[in-house]
């Protein structure tokens, strides 16, 4: 079912260019950056959209957390809303990643009756991420 949500999401999302005007996966987003995701997740309880920073060496996963620290205002104003930020947090695998997110606690991607709202709270964020990644992926082409 969950598989499903995302082909729907991606199929209405679809007709929708991204900032530079391009046909665009917004479902598996490509930030064309190493180790820096764009991600979307739905399950049971909630739903979470995030930029991950999943580099290895945590030195230069700091780095670019910091980076992003420095355009946490332009962020926040393109989102329009203020996200959480997390500096080197464990994950299921092991890893430890870096992550700036927001959820949507109450939600269920296996609750049909909820996609509407799945869909109305990835959507704006998704294109938002774009608009400001369209800029600001620039600030870490000296950090690679």
């Amino acid at each position: 079912m969950k598989e499903e949500f995302w082909t729907t999401f991606g199929r209405y999302m679809s007709p929708i260019p991204s900032a530079e005007g391009f046909k665009i996966n917004w479902v598996n987003y490509h930030t064309k950056l190493k180790d820096v995701y764009f991600r979307m997740d739905a399950g049971r309880k909630a739903a979470v959209i995030s930029i991950s920073i999943e580099q290895r060496d945590q030195a230069i996963q700091e780095l670019y957390f910091e980076q992003f620290l420095e355009l946490k205002n332009i962020l926040h104003t393109t989102l329009e809303e203020e996200w959480v930020w997390q500096l080197h947090v464990p994950v299921e695998d092991g890893k430890i990643v870096s992550r700036i997110y927001t959820e949507l606690a109450g939600v269920s991607v296996f609750n049909r009756d909820q996609w509407a709202e799945l869909i109305s709270f990835f959507k704006p964020r998704i294109i938002a991420l774009d608009a400001f990644w369209e800029n600001a992926r620039y600030s870490f082409e000296g950090l690679k």
